[in-house]
């Protein structure tokens, strides 16, 4: 009897040990309770010779003594943030997932440490498999080699074969469209030319795991299309991609899964489209400015006033709009212009307001309203986020997401039913029909 159940309790076991293996196995990421802390304020660390290293550990006495004398504490004040605190996730294989949040979230930092760029302070990543990294502009490369060694060097990292890392060569010359400069030093290179080797090489290397940060924004359109391309077509090989952007039009197309990173900690997982409507939703905007809250655009200029309306507005009306400058000095605006975005950050529309007949001139002592009406709106229903263009003096600047639109949908015509959001773009367009 108690063999008997010896047996029976050893086959559970080992049966748990199986199912856990096997579902491991479909993980290529693990994060458990992880943390990193920095130390800002105080002395920066730095790498010292051996020289450097025992002059310090001979002098260190003797100055702890004179601060004693002196009365003065050797400690030095400083002060430490949690870049990230307590992230836990799991990421299957072959999953796109995108990971959104505001500047200073902790969302490179976790790339970094996923790339064992940096270690963490507390908690632990697994990764099962080669990982491919894209951080910032520079890393990964040896800025003294060439092109052409740098990508032997990062094949030789991931553990490839030389015969396998030649076969891939001239694919990865040719998507970064470098064949004039790969024998080049790549110090002397752009950021452009940096980034589209960088990614080529990442990519390319067949690693199983690959992680792209915001870098891609370096390019210029032609060729981050191409590297979204090339991020979908990895994924349709069964490898796992972390990607970081601001743009969540990228974000919504290329990821099926989104984690929503906030103050180092993570607020949302999940489905990618719930995920960016909630994290768009918690930073609405307000819907106009007036002069009570003034925005300084330069050293000589400031927007006192900024109002849309209607606001809400139904697609297909007429919109208003009011802008007034004030400058303490005189000043000359030579170029204006509004700027509508999506609610994913896509540049939708513009209103020029550059008129020959008329110049922008403040003289110091009065303000310039620009005051305007745009007969029919045909933006779909949504909530848009207003910016402005404006060249003044030394100010040459986009002000982005200054407040928000709200746009609702026009009428329902009797017998027909509206379309759903997600499929009707951005514009509402008005048809003449010929009988």
């Amino acid at each position: 009897m108690l063999r008997s159940l010896v047996s029976r309790s050893l086959f559970l076991s080992l049966k748990r040990r199986l199912l856990l293996d096997l579902n491991m196995s479909d993980i290529a990421i693990r994060v458990e309770g992880l943390g990193k802390q920095y130390r800002i304020g105080g002395p920066q660390a730095r790498y010292r010779t051996i020289r450097e290293s025992l002059t310090e550990a001979v002098q260190a006495p003797f100055r702890r003594l004179s601060s004693v004398v002196r009365g003065q504490s050797s400690a030095v004040a400083d002060e430490t943030i949690w870049a990230l605190k307590d992230v836990s996730i799991d990421v299957q294989r072959g999953e796109v997932v995108g990971i959104i949040g505001r500047n200073g979230a902790g969302k490179t930092t976790l790339l970094k440490i996923l790339s064992r760029i940096t270690e963490p302070t507390e908690g632990r990543a697994e990764l099962h498999g080669r990982v491919g990294s894209l951080l910032e502009v520079g890393t990964g490369f040896h800025p003294e080699l060439t092109g052409r060694e740098n990508i032997t060097l990062n094949g030789a990292i991931l553990g490839m074969k030389r015969a396998e890392i030649d076969e891939k060569f001239d694919e990865i010359v040719a998507f970064a469209e470098m064949e004039r400069f790969i024998d080049t030093p790549v110090k002397h290179y752009s950021s452009g030319m940096y980034v589209r080797l960088a990614f080529a090489v990442a990519a390319h290397l067949e690693p199983e795991i690959l992680v792209v940060d915001e870098v891609l924004a370096v390019g210029d359109a032609e060729f981050q299309k191409k590297c979204l391309g090339k991020m979908k077509d990895v994924s349709g090989q069964g490898r796992t991609v972390l990607f970081v952007s601001h743009n969540m039009t990228a974000i919504q197309t290329l990821c099926t899964d989104a984690i929503w990173l906030e103050s180092g900690r993570i607020v949302g997982q999940g489905d990618v489209a719930e995920q960016i409507e909630f994290y768009l939703n918690s930073h609405r905007r307000k819907a106009c400015i007036d002069s009570r809250m003034p925005i300084q655009l330069g050293p000589n200029l400031c927007l006192h006033k900024f109002e849309f309306y209607p606001n809400p507005i139904e697609s297909g009306s007429a919109l208003g709009f009011v802008i007034e400058f004030w400058a303490p000095r005189p000043t000359r605006i030579d170029a204006l212009a509004v700027l509508i975005y999506s609610s994913l950050g896509m540049r939708v529309a513009i209103l020029d307001l550059r008129r020959p007949e008329v110049s922008y001139e403040l003289d110091g002592s009065n303000s310039i309203v620009v005051h305007g009406t745009v007969a029919s709106l045909p933006l779909v229903e949504g909530e848009y986020h207003i910016g402005l263009y404006i060249v003044c003096g030394e100010t040459m600047k986009d002000f982005l997401d200054l407040f928000d639109l709200v746009v609702h949908d026009s009428a329902v015509r009797e017998g027909i039913v509206p379309y759903s959001p997600s499929v009707r773009g951005v514009l509402n367009l008005n048809v003449s029909y010929l009988e």
